[in-house]
């Protein structure tokens, strides 16, 4: 029998977006409550795909730090620390990439998407790293693991990865299962078409969660909806005002329905500033807690450094019997 056991990551983009938020963070929170075992990485080593500088990757690991406490993640009740302390995670990765096919990974939809943006000279880094993945959740026999509909696949790949190291060594790594958000995608204010994101080039795009009011409510004033000035859900033919209803619902607790009933009479204008009201509200004792926390680098250090040790020491004999598994000792 394995001890249930969640993993989750989040790459160190600097401060999350509301998506980010709404999709993984809050759902952490939750999640840190009702599992006795809950790990939580800054992924350091997953965020060089995309070429960063030093510094800001340094500045980045420590803003995404202060801003997943801010939100409540408690390091008393999960792990929470950086990847690349635990230098196991790579080792491991080594083990699985010589059990995995490169069709597979080729077949993957982000490596088409990144390297399509990388002017399709996409790195071995951007091919691999959903093996990376899969001996993050492994290496601590993660049983469970909180992903987004984007995610899925690479969650499947870990599954695979795991069944046939068991089929080629014996029964070792629990097959984890997926925790799904019930969160609705958040889509950009610009392009409801796609997901929110902080590389989008168009600034009014994404809204983060240490945005000033007024950055928020430019941001919502300028979300592209459609001609129609009543509020209604129906994501296939109005993409925008749909968004704006899923953030409404997501940030005040309420149900779709409940959020459309009471938008009645509203027209999508004075609507939008409704939802900027309702996310100023929600984000305003985070972005305080965010600004004490950014002030105190050596306690956002420590937190990871401690979160390290006791994932490492989770990691130990987990990875000690793998070596002996594959021959190494």
């Amino acid at each position: 029998m394995f001890v249930d056991r969640i993993f989750s990551g989040i790459q160190p983009t600097g401060t999350p977006h509301l998506g980010n938020y709404l999709g993984a963070i809050q759902n952490w929170v939750n999640l840190q409550e009702e599992c006795n075992s809950v790990l939580y990485s800054i992924m350091d080593m997953h965020s060089l795909t995309m070429p960063k500088e030093p510094a800001v990757l340094r500045q980045n690991i420590l803003d995404t730090t202060a801003a997943i406490l801010a939100c409540g993640i408690d390091p008393k009740k999960c792990f929470l620390f950086r990847q690349s302390l635990v230098s196991e995670h790579a080792e491991l990765a080594w083990i699985l990439g010589c059990l995995t096919a490169v069709p597979r990974l080729l077949r993957l939809p982000q490596w088409k998407m990144k390297r399509a943006s990388q002017n399709n000279e996409g790195s071995v880094g951007l091919l691999t790293y959903p093996v990376l993945q899969a001996a993050d959740i492994l290496l601590y026999k993660s049983t469970h693991v909180p992903v987004g509909e984007d995610q899925v696949l690479h969650l499947e790949l870990a599954q695979d990865i795991a069944q046939h190291f068991n089929k080629k060594y014996g029964e070792f790594f629990p097959v984890p299962k997926a925790i799904l958000s019930t969160t609705k995608k958040i889509k950009s204010l610009r392009d409801p078409a796609v997901k929110m994101s902080k590389s989008d080039p168009q600034k009014l795009a994404t809204v983060n969660i240490a945005d000033s009011p007024d950055e928020i409510v430019l941001k919502f004033r300028k979300a592209v909806t459609d001609f129609t000035s009543e509020v209604t859900y129906d994501p296939a033919s109005r993409p925008g005002v749909s968004n704006l209803v899923s953030i409404h619902a997501a940030v005040t607790g309420l149900s779709i329905k409940e959020v459309v009933h009471q938008s009645a009479g509203l027209d999508t204008a004075h609507y939008k500033m409704v939802v900027a009201d309702s996310v100023i509200q929600k984000f305003a004792p985070i972005r305080n807690e965010i600004k004490k926390l950014q002030e105190d680098k050596s306690h956002l250090l420590k937190v990871l450094e401690d979160g390290a040790e006791k994932a490492k020491e989770l990691a130990t004999p987990i990875y000690k019997e793998i070596r002996r598994l594959v021959g190494f000792q």
